[in-house]
């Protein structure tokens, strides 16, 4: 299936028309034309906007795990230390990343359907371990579950870590990320999700020391950090520039800065509530434990026990309607609905759960 009548996966969503129309552009070689450079520098700054933030933010070509990949590449060496907090695929998966490299990991694992709440025990960790680095996932997409940062900010800065790494690849433009306020070093976003664009790009909010510890590492290749501290001012990018990409990128900021944060965030709370009380109704179990938060971009579901999850995922697509399976040890266990961006919407997610419902009581 192409085209998704009813989609409600959770990334990548539908483009909206707007958004689409940046791709029928011819445009020229983005090392060449100075309207590049001045359309870069407008992104970062919606960029900046959107995320709370003073820092440097550097836009790659490459879906969001390039971010993930090549902030931890510039920043790490082997034998550094790392404390991952892991509520979720994502969360280990980044850990398992981190010791890939060659890092000393150090894993605060909880379980799938829960979010952070011991503070005590991680603030312990913290001081015995002495990481270079700690890292986090914002939104467990796999999970729909929201993870609380401001404390863990706090905690870093504490105990003088240097580097606090947050994948918000989920949560960027469907909740509210502040990261100033929040002490994050590196922040990493994709188009693809809440944003609304096509899997063409990501981006890394950068801090000031992270870019020294860039720098101190010097890793070199397609991935890395280390070339777009001077890109701009040069106008030299490490390589050829995706001008469509940024484009579709910044129209994306466009209409979520027109709409208004506070506007967007409110959208998406609320289609996310509204998800949640109808699929009970329906009779739908959720997923996450009652003490955990859930994320207002993703709801994640259980598969009833009654019904395979490629047969539900087949009856789904008979209506028109596609939904997203989990993975790891979720997988066949739960599906997700991606109410996020374009798709925090209340009539599509009302169509996706007619269809839920019609599935449930055949």
């Amino acid at each position: 299936m192409e085209t998704y009548p009813i989609p409600m996966v959770p990334g990548p969503v539908r483009v909206p028309e707007e958004i689409r129309q940046v791709y029928l552009k011819d445009y020229g070689s983005g090392d060449l034309e100075p309207e590049f450079l001045d359309l870069y520098n407008q992104t970062e700054a919606n960029l900046q906007k959107i995320l709370q933030t003073q820092n440097r933010v550097v836009i790659m070509t490459g879906e969001g795990m390039l971010a993930l990949w090549g902030a931890l590449k510039s920043t790490l060496r082997p034998g550094d230390r790392v404390l991952s907090i892991a509520t979720g695929v994502f969360g280990y998966g980044i850990a398992d990343m981190a010791r890939n490299l060659g890092a000393q990991v150090k894993t605060v694992g909880l379980p799938y359907d829960e979010t952070i709440r011991d503070w005590e025990d991680i603030d312990q960790v913290i001081q015995t371990f002495q990481p270079k680095m700690i890292t986090v996932v914002h939104c467990e997409t796999p999970s729909g579950t929201l993870n609380p940062l401001a404390e863990l900010g706090r905690l870093k800065k504490k105990h003088g870590v240097p580097l606090l790494y947050v994948d918000a690849v989920s949560s960027v433009a469907g909740a509210p990320v502040e990261v100033d306020a929040w002490g994050i070093d590196l922040l990493l976003g994709g188009s693809q999700k809440a944003l609304s664009a096509p899997p063409s790009t990501s981006f890394v909010v950068v801090s000031e020391r992270a870019w020294e510890v860039i720098h101190e590492v010097g890793y070199i290749g397609y991935d890395a950090l280390q070339p777009f501290s001077t890109a701009q001012r040069d106008f030299y990018f490490p390589y050829t520039p995706y001008w469509h990409g940024v484009a579709a990128l910044h129209t994306a900021t466009e209409l979520i800065l027109r709409e208004g944060l506070d506007a967007v965030f409110t959208r998406h709370d609320q289609v996310a509530r509204f998800c949640r009380q109808r699929l009970q109704e329906i009779g739908y179990e959720l997923f996450p434990a009652a003490q955990a938060i859930p994320s207002p971009t993703v709801t994640a579901v259980k598969v009833p026990p009654f019904i395979p999850w490629e047969a539900l995922d087949r009856r789904a697509r008979q209506h028109g309607l596609v939904v997203g399976g989990s993975y790891g040890p979720l997988a066949g266990k739960v599906f997700r609905l991606g109410h996020m961006g374009s798709q925090a919407n209340m009539e599509l997610v009302t169509r996706a759960l007619d269809v839920l419902e019609t599935i449930l009581r055949k």
